[in-house]
């Protein structure tokens, strides 16, 4: 569940097999949207004193105590990367920015780059989103990130979900029309640089349809690409959870990829079964990563409404994946208006034998709340025993 400064977003991980760096290989069919844009797209701003972010209660003293820049004041999601130059990449949904900012105050995107002792925020030499809204004010949230190397620089392919307002003040005035990917070059030391934005299909508003992307790995020469879906009648209940595999160079055309049926990898697509159901399913957005030879989906079972961080294992990436007991507890709280939603896994951070570091993301229902306070609008940290 996506949840903006004012309203509750479900939102969607969206292909993050860009960590393939295959987005960028890709011939697109003429009906997908390639938006090549000039160079220099973006600067650094100003240094963020962070101190040593050396521990899971380092991350949460920065998170809770820094003021920020005028660039980033808050933000959800906190999906990362770690680049080849040992730099880290964090990539923010709806974004605050602060009352002196020369530029656009509240954007659908943003990006801080992190170094040793210091964080920056990536501005687009227009001031708004990073990744620009589309012509017809459709706008674009980061769900996912990953990398390539190559020598001097890495491809950075970001997931993104596209939505459309629908005008009204409600929480739920909002349409999920579907994936996209951006693509950056971020060269060692430098500044990342936006390449394109590729809308993945036609916009579509439809929760029974298998988001596939929601999660995904790379692994073994394979891309498999998880999706998640509920009945349209199915109200806020969790997702189920299926999967589809593909080569790397064929990622963004579907009509290579097969599914699991249970039994095998087949060619329909309407043959792919649950690997987890979406009565105390996952969220619509997961992390899905694989530690030795045992692999994790990791979720807040049944969204934004549920209660528990939720650790399913497998043996492989078809399953069967085996729910164990909650990992933590990060309810929403009706009475304050907070929310807590969006937990995801960091496997290369701060890492440590049998555990790994979760991020979620933290809200309020009334936009009052992080308006005056933007640090209550940032990610927090913990870290969880895997099963």
């Amino acid at each position: 569940m996506k949840c903006s400064p004012w309203r509750v977003l479900p939102v969607t991980v969206v292909f993050i097999v860009a960590a393939a760096g295959v987005v960028v290989l890709l011939d697109e069919p003429p009906e997908r949207r390639v938006v090549p844009l000039p160079e220099p797209t973006a600067t650094l701003g100003t240094c963020i004193r962070t101190g040593a972010l050396d521990s899971v209660e380092a991350l949460n003293r920065f998170v809770a105590k820094v003021r920020g820049d005028d660039g980033f004041a808050g933000g959800d999601v906190g999906a990362s990367v770690e680049l080849q130059d040992a730099r880290r990449l964090f990539v923010f949904g709806d974004t605050l920015r602060s009352a002196n900012f020369k530029g656009q105050r509240f954007v659908h995107n943003s990006m801080l780059v992190f170094s040793a002792g210091c964080g920056r925020v990536v501005l687009p030499r227009a001031r708004g989103a990073l990744v620009p809204d589309r012509s017809d004010g459709v706008g674009y949230w980061p769900m996912s990130i990953a990398r390539i190397e190559r020598p001097g620089y890495d491809i950075v392919g970001v997931g993104l979900q596209r939505v459309r307002m629908t005008g009204g003040t409600d929480v739920f005035d909002f349409e999920v029309l579907g994936p996209a990917v951006a693509r950056f070059e971020v060269p060692r030391g430098g500044v990342p640089e936006l390449q394109s934005v590729r809308d993945i299909g036609a916009d579509r508003v439809d929760t029974s349809t298998p988001m596939w992307g929601a999660a995904a790995v790379v692994d073994h020469g394979w891309v498999y690409l998880y999706g998640t879906s509920r009945p349209a009648n199915a109200g806020l209940s969790g997702f189920a959870l299926r999967v589809a595999r593909t080569k790397p160079d064929t990622v963004g055309e579907p009509r290579t990829w097969t599914y699991w049926n249970g039994q095998a990898w087949s060619r329909n697509s309407s043959s792919a079964v649950e690997l987890i159901g979406h009565q105390g399913g996952v969220s619509q957005t997961l992390s899905v990563f694989r530690v030795g030879g045992t692999w994790y989906a990791l979720s807040k079972k049944n969204e934004v409404l549920g209660r528990h961080l939720t650790i399913w294992s497998a043996p492989g990436p078809t399953g069967p994946f085996v729910e164990a007991p909650p990992s933590a507890d990060i309810p929403s709280d009706a009475v304050s208006g907070t929310l807590r939603y969006m937990p995801l896994a960091h496997p290369d951070l701060l890492p440590e034998p049998g555990t790994v570091v979760v991020s979620y993301s933290v809200n309020n229902t009334d936009f009052r709340v992080v308006q005056n306070d933007p640090r209550r609008y940032r990610p927090r940290f913990l870290r969880v025993a895997l099963p």
